[in-house]
């Protein structure tokens, strides 16, 4: 299938981009990324400067692949980031725009490739238990309904990717940080620390300079492993408990 594609390209961070068009030729059973492989091995075959995209595991599980796919986050297929994208989700002749992802918490680095350092450090900020809760116990020690232990698996399931961000109109990082909030909050070992994770990880999101949350729902639409966007409203709900209680 022979294609057409529109490809954003940029310096650094301080140059300026422009979209510049390629042609290629790929497989119906290529992964969009081994599409962008045998485009960069044209490029170096003419002594061209190749594109410049993240990746990591191919497997959609480290959420390194962020590109935006004709005006989509991870391209147009649902629940599929977009190292799991095929080619035979388009057409012969097609003409796909590639992009980065676009936030102002999200700088771009160069062509493709955007910072995400700034999830790292909302997670820095509370994402993680520190209570010492000694030696580990066997799985079923501490029992946990079936419900409460299945909500914080699929929040646990985030990767963040960043497709959320990229989604919202507003580059709002609600759903992400949300997701790292729940999971942990769900679980006995996380309870205890709850309203100073919450209270820690939004002011972070809040300094990074992602956007408030306006419940267009364009988040959870976009992301990859489909996380709901009920982890937004009780992250607020858990938010606004822990200032009304909060010890001067």
């Amino acid at each position: 299938m022979k294609l057409t594609l529109k490809i954003w390209r940029q310096k650094n961070q301080n140059a300026k981009g422009s979209i510049e068009s390629y042609q290629v030729e790929a497989d119906e059973h290529m992964s969009f990324l081994e599409m962008l492989d045998v485009l960069n091995e044209q490029l170096i075959s003419e002594k061209k400067e190749p594109v410049a995209f993240a990746h990591d595991c191919r497997e959609g599980i480290c959420g390194t692949c962020n590109l935006v796919i004709n005006g989509k986050p991870h391209g147009p297929q649902t629940g599929t980031t977009t190292c799991q994208l095929h080619m035979r989700a388009f057409k012969d002749g097609d003409t796909i725009f590639i992009e980065p992802f676009r936030a102002k918490a999200f700088p771009i680095i160069k062509d493709l490739v955007v910072d995400r350092s700034s999830f790292d450090r909302i997670i820095q900020s509370g994402g993680y238990v520190s209570v010492n809760t000694g030696q580990a116990q066997d799985g079923n020690a501490i029992p946990i309904e079936g419900d409460v232990a299945a909500k914080a698996f699929d929040s646990a399931t985030c990767i963040g990717c960043g497709a959320c961000v990229a989604a919202c109109p507003n580059g709002s990082a609600m759903l992400f940080t949300s997701a790292k909030v729940q999971h942990l909050g769900l679980l006995p070992q996380g309870k205890v620390e709850h309203e100073t994770r919450v209270q820690k990880m939004v002011a972070q999101m809040d300094k990074e300079g992602f956007g408030m949350c306006s419940n267009v729902g364009a988040c959870e639409a976009e992301c990859p492993k489909e996380i709901s966007i009920e982890n937004i409203a009780s992250m607020n709900m858990s938010f606004l408990g822990s200032v009304l209680t909060k010890e001067d």
